[in-house]
């Protein structure tokens, strides 16, 4: 098993949680994002996704992966056992409470005219996070740095420097700052129904 050369840096998360806002981050700090033009920005996320579809299929296909070392590529957090083992990872796992999650996500769902489905989401968030930090912090390939999504909207530098660190790789934290825009946390303190 080969696990040498640089890592890749995954952005990962519940969806709705931040991950967009890190990977723009990271693109404006100088790292490369793996990406392609599938989902494009929308009043959702008027800034961007900054995804790669290929992460959909990583069940079938990881074999592109390794152009992926050194350079920073969002895995929504239900996939990120399908990386392989093969290679080194340093993930950016962002947090925010479930209820703005799920504000978030029902907005979302609106916006697009599909009906809500969040109902039961908030427990099988919570299930799933209770079983999937620990499996990652056993993996002996994968770094953990877990970012609270209203820290590095308020607090922005102190994270990023957290961040510089775990990293090891020269960021332009200037302009990572800078690329925050505090008026896109709309669903900020909001309650669940849940």
């Amino acid at each position: 098993m080969i696990r040498d050369g640089d890592p890749l840096i995954i952005v990962s998360g519940l969806p709705r949680s931040g991950t967009s806002l890190m990977m723009q981050m990271l693109a404006a700090g100088g790292v490369q994002v793996v990406k392609d033009n599938h989902r494009i920005a929308d009043a959702n996320n008027p800034r961007g996704y900054l995804e790669d579809k290929r992460v959909r299929s990583l069940h079938l296909d990881t074999s592109w992966l390794g152009e992926a070392r050194g350079k920073a590529l969002k895995v929504v957090s239900p996939l990120l056992h399908l990386l392989p083992e093969q290679y080194l990872y340093r993930i950016l796992f962002m947090e925010r409470p479930l209820p703005e999650i799920l504000q978030s996500q029902r907005t979302m769902l609106h916006r697009i005219g599909r009906p809500d489905d969040t109902l039961d989401l908030g427990d099988k968030y919570h299930l799933h996070l209770k079983k999937l930090l620990p499996w990652i912090e056993e993996q002996p390939n994968m770094e953990l740095l877990r970012i609270s999504y209203p820290e590095l909207v308020e607090r922005t530098k102190p994270v990023l420097d957290e961040v510089s660190r775990f990293l090891a790789f020269p960021l332009d934290l200037v302009a990572m700052k800078e690329s925050v825009r505090k008026e896109l946390y709309r669903s900020r303190g909001k309650t669940s129904r849940i």
